[in-house]
């Protein structure tokens, strides 16, 4: 047994709370503070009596040990060594093991006469099996018999940053960049392998280290010894890194005058620059590209299309281990057209002539990032190209980190959705895992939500995003529920009447927010440049398709975009199953009705109530539920930690007032068109549209 002193100093550098100390956030859901059951800490203590390597050691296998230990001794309250054994009894194994049930990533619990074993196909499998059994004790787990196995369902888990050289985020709120550029490759932050932990936890394996509008800088061979050096921290969790690349940077630093995909200099000058980044970062994962959208530099700057650009820069690659992953989030300014289409009309006639490293990134709906859209059609549209799903977990058009919104569900909704392609069941997730079109690689990328905050996504509960994509990623068959509650668990209470309290909360944050923001299929209607808070009155900005009125359509007959042969046809890119649901205004979801159709003010709905009355209702339902949601965190308040209750409990107060900001706008503004009064049931606003429009501007910072 350690001196109490030294098990202390143990215990303080490894980032183990004590008792009494403020849970900051910092720890995210790797807590490891002690289980309060003695019976259930007593049982684990008995199967955890030491960890053995039992393969040929390597800085992962390294990394899976002393992460095993941490979490142990943490939750255990006592040391448990590695390396040696106190008898024959209780002992953990680490083992790399071929297993082709596994693939390369999978990983195996299962009980033996010493105690458990770990194994996998590779030293980063043996890694995420021993996150898996951590988070069996963490969240409450009797050790019985284990025979546990998963793998993840597709390749490639990545977080894409969209930080930039000087330090900003691009739609971050939580902070500035964690990446600390002017000080590396020399001085190693901390929290840079803290990142890495938390990832390989839940089993993302990927990082795009920088914005998707991005700095030529990156290429340079001063900042590509940066990377290597942030490489170097997350390789040993089975982590590689990633860069997004200007399409123009033949010219911004290689001196050409061109960066036509198809000039033999250019891509020589790919190749070679390629090569370097080879020789600097031997693991180096790849590009990401945002090529002619929104005013970056693309291959149709010369008359070439996208799988020109993909294809010059999958040849660069050349037998190097990467892949090219090349956005499909591309839209021109057309104020008759409708950006619903675009990236299908540009892509869709493609499929086909991408080489085999490359996969389209495509984002889970038609537009960009909103609170609820209708999955891409791109999505079952492209069979002989992969297709990597983009989620955005940093919360642009959803409250920032003022708001609590739960994004399991959103990006669970979008993997079940069914394109139809091959008939039912072809599902978002079987067209993204591959598994539908027979794809050797697949990808999913989100878009992170963290910055330099203490406590990494500013809002507290936002942590449930980070969370919630690498699970869903490694494994999109597990419920957002069962997710939320691992997450609850871990990292905010094992309590059982708060888990009842908090949990709703966390399932039922997205739907609230929907109603009180965009119900029925209300969309972009939100501030420009900010994109924070209501602007349905929004009429002009720089381009026609970012303003509001381009998208609801109101006027004196009703509301929303038409968009079946009746208007612009958007709804004929989706497969007939698809097109037979929600072609009809009857059968058409209310979640969906407004993106599809233009629906008259007085038109009687499958709730009974007229759209009018429907619009209002959920508004006013919306802004209501803010009010419960607070009064169920109130109730959990006992079992959490008080500083952090605290500081969620305000930003609920936020999120209500602004909730009636919504309300408030949107109703009265409707309400010019409409000519109705507000339902009798339901208590008008006080304050008139002028004064509304006012907050835009304070808001806004115009």
């Amino acid at each position: 047994m350690l001196p109490r002193f030294f098990l202390l100093l143990a215990f303080l550098s490894l980032g183990i709370y004590l008792p009494g100390r403020a849970d900051d956030g910092y720890r995210l859901w790797l807590k490891y503070d002690e289980l309060p059951e003695a019976s259930l800490r007593k049982a684990w203590q008995a199967q955890a009596r030491g960890i053995t390597l039992a393969s040929a050691s390597t800085p992962t296998l390294q990394t899976a040990a002393r992460e095993l230990q941490l979490g142990l001794q943490g939750l255990l309250g006592r040391p448990v060594p590695v390396g040696t054994a106190s008898g024959s009894k209780g002992l953990i194994r680490l083992r790399v093991a071929p297993d082709p049930s596994l693939g390369k990533e999978g990983y195996r619990i299962t009980s033996q006469a010493s105690g458990l074993e770990i194994t996998g196909p590779t030293d980063a499998a043996v890694l995420y099996g021993c996150f898996a059994l951590l988070r069996q004790v963490q969240t409450g787990q009797q050790p019985n018999q284990f025979n546990l196995s998963s793998q993840p369902r597709i390749q490639y888990r990545l977080l894409n940053h969209w930080d930039n050289p000087n330090g900003t985020v691009e739609r971050g709120y939580a902070g500035s960049s964690i990446w600390k550029w002017h000080e590396l490759p020399e001085r190693i932050d901390p929290r840079y392998q803290d990142y890495a932990r938390a990832n390989a936890s839940i089993g993302i394996n990927g990082v795009v280290l920088n914005n998707v509008n991005a700095s030529a800088r990156y290429l340079t061979p001063e900042y590509l010894q940066k990377v290597a050096a942030l490489a170097g921290v997350m390789r040993p969790y089975g982590i590689r890194v990633y860069l997004s690349v200007l399409w123009a940077a033949p010219k911004v630093i290689g001196g050409l005058p061109t960066s036509d995909p198809l000039d033999p200099k250019v891509k020589q000058w790919w190749a070679a620059r390629t090569d370097e980044i080879y020789r600097t970062i031997p693991d180096f994962g790849g590009f990401l590209v945002k090529a002619n959208s929104e005013g970056e530099p693309g291959p149709q700057d010369y008359g070439r299309n996208h799988a020109d650009g993909a294809n010059m820069l999958a040849a660069a690659l050349g037998n190097h281990d990467g892949i090219v992953m090349w956005r499909a989030f591309v839209y021109k300014a057309n104020s008759k057209g409708d950006r619903f289409k675009e990236a299908y009309q540009e892509f869709q006639p493609l499929d086909g002539q991408f080489a085999s490293k490359v996969l389209v990134q495509v984002k889970n709906g038609p537009i960009d990032f909103q609170a609820r859209e209708p999955f891409h059609p791109l999505f079952g549209a492209m069979p002989r190209t992969p297709l990597v799903l983009e989620v955005q977990l940093t919360q642009e058009y959803l409250g920032f980190a003022t708001h609590l919104v739960y994004l399991g569900p959103l990006v669970k909704e979008c993997l079940m959705a069914d394109t139809y392609a091959q008939g039912p069941g072809s599902t978002v997730a079987k067209v993204v895992d591959g598994t539908l079109e027979k794809h050797a690689i697949s990808g999913i990328a989100g878009v992170a939500n963290i910055g330099s905050d203490r406590n990494w996504t500013g809002h507290p509960v936002g942590q449930t995003n980070w969370y919630a994509f690498g699970r869903l990623a490694w494994d999109h068959t597990l419920s957002p529920e069962a997710v939320a509650e691992e997450w609850t668990k871990m990292t905010l209470t094992r309590e059982p009447a708060a888990l009842a309290s908090i949990l709703p909360v966390l399932n039922q944050s997205r739907d609230i927010y929907v109603r009180y923001t965009t119900p029925m299929g209300l969309h972009h209607i939100m501030g420009q440049t900010l994109h924070y808070g209501p602007e349905p009155w929004l009429s002009q900005s720089a381009r026609p398709d970012w303003t509001s009125v381009y998208y609801h359509k109101a006027d004196s007959v009703g509301l929303g975009f038409e968009r079946t042969a009746r208007g612009s046809n958007a709804l004929s890119l989706y497969s007939p199953g698809v097109r037979q649901q929600w072609s009809n205004p009857a059968t058409c979801p209310l979640d969906y009705l407004l993106w599809f159709h233009h629906v008259g003010w007085g038109q009687r709905l499958s709730t009974g109530r007229t759209l009018w009355d429907e619009l209002c209702t959920r508004y006013y339902t919306g802004a209501d539920s803010v009010l419960w949601m607070q009064r169920q965190w109130e109730q959990a308040r006992p079992a959490v930690d008080a500083e952090l209750h605290a500081d969620v409990a305000a930003r609920l107060r936020i999120q209500h007032r602004e909730a009636l900001w919504w309300r408030d706008a949107c109703v009265l503004y409707f309400q010019t068109y409409a000519r109705r009064p507000i339902p009798p049931t339901l208590m008008p606003p006080t304050r008139p549209l002028a004064e509304i429009k006012q907050l835009v501007d304070i808001y806004q910072l115009r």
